[in-house]
């Protein structure tokens, strides 16, 4: 998106809650590419693997965050956590005087649900956990972080998760504890509404299509580069969008001054990319769930033409 956003987001602060890699990562750049300052947070560091066990670390996403032309913060943080939450916004507000933008993207549950698993035949302390990763720390985030958010108006709170508010009203997600996670988020952002509305900030619910994450493209054995080869064995893969643009729509509302007329809604990033004319990293405009709908979801041969 050359020059489209750039700058525009200079002097502002944003807080990307869950920020290691996958969504979080690429939201958390593409704030950097338009000139903020980004908090980055999560449990992976560069001395410490989470229970993921995968390489990629906050660092990583702060360094990437400042090549990017913004200002990368790497500040380790557990979100189930109240106190390392606390002395998180504690550092944000004694640093930076302000937050602009909040993004709760926690997550942590890749391990933690079963395919199509019911709920008594599901594990119970994994469906729990999976619970207290996906919602409990957004809850808790929004607790510490908010009172700072509206210290000055326009702040925005986007708390990310899968799926719009239409889809997953009409559609089984998963499992019963993937199903409740994913549901509950959007819940979230309609009642942050609500109550950040009349007090001069946003909320929103974001999700991203179908999602070339490092843990997506690991499980298909791909890499960015060469992520079509994995078309032959999941055609429609071919809908999939890179993690920069579900950044770019966050940068978009971010840099918008009439966002509050999203204000408690659903929105993906297809079809933010619609409203606000923004690309992903190839030049294409992906709208996975419009095709999930009309494509994948009826059974039709994989075929992008007309969604991308």
């Amino acid at each position: 998106m050359p020059g489209q956003w750039a700058a525009s987001l200079k002097d502002k602060v944003a807080l990307v809650a869950g920020a290691t890699r996958g969504a979080g990562r690429g939201i958390a750049v593409e704030l950097g590419a338009a000139g903020a300052t980004v908090y980055v947070t999560g449990r992976s560091t560069r001395e410490r693997r989470s229970e993921y066990d995968r390489p990629e670390t906050i660092e990583d996403t702060a360094e990437l965050v400042t090549e990017a032309g913004g200002r990368g913060v790497a500040v380790p943080t557990d979100h189930l956590d109240p106190a390392q939450v606390k002395a998180l916004v504690d550092r944000v507000a004694d640093e930076q005087g302000r937050l602009d933008v909040l993004v709760n993207d926690i997550w942590g549950g890749e391990h933690l649900f079963a395919w199509d698993a019911p709920v008594w035949e599901h594990d119970l302390d994994k469906g729990l956990r999976l619970l207290r990763l996906a919602v409990e720390t957004h809850a808790i985030t929004s607790h510490h972080a908010l009172p700072l958010l509206l210290n000055r108006p326009g702040g925005l709170v986007v708390e990310v998760t899968d799926g719009t508010a239409d889809y997953n009203r009409d559609t089984y997600r998963v499992s019963f504890f993937y199903d409740l996670a994913k549901t509950s988020v959007l819940r979230m952002a309609f009642a942050l509404g609500h109550e950040l509305g009349p007090r001069g900030a946003t909320a929103v619910a974001l999700t991203p299509g179908w999602l070339r994450s490092e843990i997506m493209l690991d499980e298909f054995g791909v890499r960015e580069d060469n992520w079509r080869d994995a078309l032959p064995r999941v055609p429609h893969f071919a809908i999939s969008e890179t993690p920069r643009y579900v950044g770019r729509a966050v940068t978009a509302l971010a840099a918008d001054l009439r966002v509050s007329r999203f204000n408690g809604t659903s929105l993906s990033s297809g079809g933010l990319a619609r409203e606000y004319g923004f690309t992903d990293l190839d030049g294409s405009r992906p709208d996975a769930w419009r095709y999930l709908v009309e494509v994948q979801d009826p059974g039709k041969p994989a075929d992008t033409t007309g969604y991308r």
